[in-house]
């Protein structure tokens, strides 16, 4: 026989280190690549989101191989899906990946091992490897304007949000968030870039399949404004 009462009080769950977004979109073909260098990190207090938004294959079916948090949408728009990732997360640190691109082995724990060194920080921004013509090239520049090379404070970002239609989505969410953060900057190469991917956006753009009435004009002044900025605000 028990002595006293139960405790039938609701145990709260503890939240993960990092939430990992990734927006998909009819990729079945190579998303694998990245969700496995998600789950063979060394560190492994995370959570995956994945978000298969406007998907026709089985782009759904290879992400459940992977997590339990697979979210179906209709946005045809990174900007929303990660609106979605972000309004499900309960990390303490929000990580983007996008559904080509992979994160590199021990990047999780190098990424926890600097934030825990400087505890006041809201955004860390860290280097990355990407390839251009069969060349491997890095790129160490903390003002990259992408939000895949950061890791964010989940609090402070708050209820600041993507837009949803703009190629550009990445340069505005920084520009929304960056306002009055501590930031830290760890130099090595942590994640790997997809660039030029064949059926991408960036390849898309580099073969004049977005014509300027494709392109909201708040969107192209995002980005001709964004180094401007940058040098105005830091």
């Amino acid at each position: 026989m028990m002595d006293g009462p139960f405790d039938l009080t609701p145990k709260k769950e503890k939240a993960p280190f990092f939430s990992v977004i990734v927006p998909a979109n009819n990729s079945e073909t190579f998303i694998r690549k990245g969700l496995e260098s998600v789950t063979s990190q060394d560190f492994t207090d995370w959570e995956l989101i994945v978000i298969c938004d406007s998907c026709t294959d089985l782009t759904e079916v290879a992400a459940l191989d992977y997590t339990t948090k697979v979210i179906t949408t209709n946005f045809h728009s990174g900007g929303g899906a990660r609106n979605v990732g972000l309004d499900k997360a309960k990390g303490e640190w929000i990580l983007f990946m996008d559904d080509d691109d992979w994160f590199l082995p021990g990047a999780f724990r190098k990424m926890a091992e600097e934030i825990r060194k400087h505890t006041e920080i809201d955004i860390l921004a860290y280097g990355f490897e990407w390839k251009h013509r069969g060349i491997a090239l890095q790129n160490w520049g903390r003002k990259y304007p992408a939000v895949w090379n950061k890791a964010w404070r989940r609090d402070f970002i708050g209820d600041r949000r993507f837009p949803v239609w703009c190629h550009t989505e990445d340069v505005e969410f920084n520009r929304r968030v960056y306002p009055g953060a501590w930031w830290a900057f760890l130099p090595e190469a942590l994640y790997h870039y997809e660039f030029m991917r064949p059926g991408s956006v960036s390849d898309r753009i580099r073969n004049g399949e977005f014509d300027n009435n494709q392109i909201p004009e708040s969107c192209r002044s995002i980005a001709e404004g964004y180094e401007q900025w940058l040098k105005e605000k830091y």
